[in-house]
């Protein structure tokens, strides 16, 4: 007997949500990761849907998306410059300066560099008096100063500003003084010139007319124009709200000016619904706030629940603060939340890295917890003092017993986040 044929309409209809999916993988894939190279796996769809995903962005976030034959870079503007948990992992200021450096040196380097020739111009930019002045002084002749060159290369060999031919930075960390190994990389240049994501470059002011202080200068970076109608500020409006939704895990009404909490109330719904529908998120609506929620945890640095102690920690805080808040308690210090893992390490530590167990641990399980839970909103931390968020109320533990090596023993956590 004959297959009856697919009729032409079934067909289009699964070419046509072929393309949505890949659309919406291409837009998230942007999402987590603003500059794309050509060996991403996503980067053909990025380039089959550039014109829809050029049009998405600037109409829902003001996003600027240029596609190139060999790159693509979403210049993605933080709406929230007083967030202190953004930044690359490992990273501080000094390491920042150091990155800036570096790029410095490639710019103006030909199109393949070494990681030493790398680090011996590097210094020469170091030891700049401007530099000095402001306390920055760097030196090759240690391995932990050397790690931190390796750290920033690596971070552009993550990025795909440079490409290691051959070579291992390891090598040249490790030995003596820097001699005994060496790595060579190309330079991308497309790459490395849409690296900086700022609306004007730091280097087109005079020197008079810098900004004074780091909070000037970030604002003036990314400042974009505004028009001056009631249209002009109702689309700058939606635009940072957008970027705040999908940039971050929540928003709450609490911490938003009178304009923004205003139009949020007013809009939650269909802009929540507009950003989910092509970027597959799962928008939640509460009394304190707003969410985008990504349930494959794909869209997120920090992902709660994971396996690990710092993973298993980072929930027992969670739950620990969401019973001091449920009991009235406004702000718990950071000293009870130390008290609490150690108390926690008779009953769990069994399970938990040897390192962890050992006496002053729990400080260091302390710092990583918080510094989770900071990143998710779900605590506002600073000083020494923790205040639990709405949202933490949506971590939920309840024990069931889980078997090791022959014993039953409380360990798993059923949460929703």
């Amino acid at each position: 007997m004959r297959r009856p044929r697919l009729e032409s309409s079934a067909i289009g209809d699964r070419q046509a949500q072929h393309r949505q999916e890949e659309y919406r993988d291409a837009l998230r894939a942007l999402l987590m990761h603003p500059v794309i190279t050509s060996d991403h796996p996503d980067f053909a769809a990025v380039r089959r849907h550039a014109d829809q995903l050029r049009t998405w962005f600037a109409r829902e976030t003001g996003w600027p998306l240029a596609i190139e034959r060999d790159c693509a870079r979403l210049y993605k503007r933080p709406a929230d410059l007083s967030d202190a948990t953004r930044g690359l992992p490992g990273f501080d200021r000094r390491r920042y300066v150091l990155l800036c450096l570096t790029t410095a040196v490639l710019e103006r380097a030909e199109p393949q560099i070494t990681l030493r020739v790398l680090g011996d111009r590097l210094l020469i930019l170091a030891s700049e008096p401007v530099l000095a002045d402001r306390g920055f002084a760097f030196g090759l002749e240690n391995v932990h100063e050397r790690r931190e060159l390796v750290a920033v290369c690596r971070f552009l060999l993550d990025w795909g500003v440079i490409a290691r031919v051959a070579g291992d930075e390891d090598a040249y960390a490790l030995s003596r003084d820097g001699s005994g190994g060496d790595a060579l990389y190309d330079i991308h240049r497309r790459v490395l010139a849409g690296l900086l994501a700022a609306v004007r470059g730091p280097s087109t002011w005079a020197p008079e007319a810098a900004p004074d202080n780091l909070e000037q200068r970030l604002a003036a970076l990314v400042a974009e124009h505004q028009p001056e109608s009631e249209e002009g500020r109702r689309l700058a409006l939606r635009h940072h709200l957008s970027r705040r939704l999908l940039d971050d895990p929540v928003i709450y009404f609490d911490e938003l000016d009178v304009d923004s909490r205003a139009y949020l109330l007013n809009q939650r719904g269909p802009m929540a619904a507009r950003l989910a529908e092509d970027s597959g998120l799962v928008p939640e609506q509460r009394a304190e706030g707003v969410a985008l929620v990504d349930e494959v945890a794909f869209l997120t640095d920090v992902v709660l629940p994971a396996e690990g102690t710092e993973s298993h920690v980072t929930l027992l805080v969670a739950e620990f603060l969401a019973d001091r808040g449920r009991e009235g308690s406004a702000v718990v210090t950071e000293t009870e939340v130390t008290d609490f893992i150690r108390g926690a390490v008779a009953r769990y530590g069994h399970c938990w890295r040897k390192s962890a167990r050992e006496p002053g641990g729990e400080r260091e399980l302390t710092e990583v917890a918080l510094s989770r839970l900071a990143m998710l909103r779900l605590i506002a931390w600073e000083e020494g003092a923790v205040r639990p968020l709405p949202a933490l109320a949506r971590v939920a533990l309840g024990e069931t017993t889980v078997n090791i090596q022959g014993r039953n023993e409380p360990l798993q956590m059923d949460i929703s986040l």
